[in-house]
């Protein structure tokens, strides 16, 4: 028994020595990627007809880019679940680059997509690395997870949510508990060093005033719905659409030339700029009482699904962050709920429906709108989280890897 003891103390101390060197590298190049991603924004933004003419030009770049320089990095996060769960011992050290640059074009010139999914890439790839040069393949599934986690709190500041994210997305309804710690570590020295180095947290106190009567539970209820629906629409919707796309325009540059074209006309027609980029306009609208239209949600949701399937790069947890706190907004004002409140459980349960993560969403919904919220919130999340009816905008990676 003291044996086991031994190793387990020396297996928690060497996990935990690389993952204070994991969070310390990832939070330092996540720091690098999301200030320059704000400073592209705040130049589109100053001057958008400059840039969103031009997508469907920015597009062509990138695809030639990973046509002739990416070679599998072009995969993106199919590589990550095939080193989590198929063994693959190589995540292309190029992928780094190639994912930073190709993301801060395609934020430059107005396509509707994320940041996370760079984030997890650079964390997974920093995290992969290491462990390649281990003979474990314990250490190596497990470094791969603290590498995701580390990369998503570098980028959010959401350690905890970082932690359980990272396990839920790659294991498949299974928890590897022995990652926990590392990833943790990993998490909290990544979200304290990119904050440091000047990366911002988004956060927001929620209003918790709310007189739950029958009413307002049926209401709730109502939300609630609504949220699930619209979180499976969004990961359902991305999956039909990247096949229809490569079915019928299987050309890279010519599908993403014809759909950036058609993004162009509308990001620059309908409402100039507003669904361009991150969404976070959309975002601090739903937080600070400016007006959000009816439809907003559906039009951030129409020009992310669209981006992110004809080729664009970066992510989709920040739009369906910007889609759950618009249409959680519309609802609140509809039916006469705390807008805040509601804001902030679209926030989490799109989100929480759409990559079919629970226990990430919960901790997001501490972590950025306070512990005190999460009483409220959890219900929502959990019947959204119900709904989605097991649809997630990383199902495709998983099935890959079933067949």
């Amino acid at each position: 028994m003291e044996n086991v003891r031994i190793g387990i103390s020396r297996g928690a101390i060497f996990y935990t020595f690389l993952a204070l060197v994991i969070g310390l590298l990832v939070g330092t190049v996540d720091a690098l990627f999301g200030r320059g991603l704000l400073f592209i924004t705040e130049i589109r933004d100053a001057h958008p007809l400059y840039f969103l003419p031009f997508l469907a030009l920015a597009g062509l770049v990138i695809v030639y880019t990973y046509q002739h320089f990416g070679k599998e990095s072009q995969k993106g996060m199919g590589l990550i679940f095939e080193a989590g769960n198929k063994g693959r011992k190589d995540i292309p050290k190029r992928l780094v680059p190639l994912i930073i640059f190709s993301t801060w074009l395609s934020h430059l010139f107005g396509a509707s997509v994320g940041r996370e999914g760079v984030a997890v890439q650079i964390g997974a790839t920093i995290g992969h690395t290491l462990g390649g040069k281990l003979a474990s393949k314990e250490a190596q599934k497990v470094l791969l997870i603290t590498g995701m986690a580390a990369g998503f709190a570098g980028l959010f500041q959401t350690p905890i949510a970082a932690t359980f994210f990272a396990i839920e997305i790659l294991m498949v309804g299974k928890i590897e508990y022995i990652a926990l710690f590392p990833a943790l570590v990993a998490s909290y020295v990544a979200s304290t060093t990119s904050h440091a180095l000047g990366l911002e947290k988004f956060s927001f106190a929620v209003n918790t005033d709310l007189n739950m009567d029958a009413i307002t539970l049926l209401k709730l209820l109502v939300v609630a719905l609504c949220f699930g629906l619209v979180g499976r629409l969004f990961a359902q919707g991305l999956s039909f659409m990247k096949s229809y796309m490569m079915l019928k325009l299987s050309n890279p540059y010519r599908r993403i030339l014809i759909v950036g074209l058609m993004l162009s006309l509308g990001l620059i027609f309908i409402h100039l700029d507003r669904y361009a980029g991150l969404g976070t306009n959309l975002i601090s609208m739903s937080f600070n009482g400016q007006p959000i239209n009816a439809y907003d949600w559906i039009l951030k949701l129409l020009f992310t699904v669209l981006s992110i399937s004809a080729g664009f790069q970066g992510g989709e947890v920040t739009p369906l962050f910007a889609i759950g706190a618009s249409l959680g907004t519309s609802l609140a004002l509809l039916l006469g709920l705390p807008v805040g409140l509601i804001a902030a459980a679209g926030y989490v349960s799109v989100f929480s429906a759409a990559t079919n993560s629970y226990f990430a969403s919960i901790f997001i919904a501490a972590e950025v709108f306070g512990y005190g919220s999460v009483q409220y919130i959890l219900p929502l999340v959990t019947i959204a989280y119900i709904l989605n009816g097991n649809a997630s905008i990383y199902a495709q990676g998983k099935l890959n890897l079933e067949d």
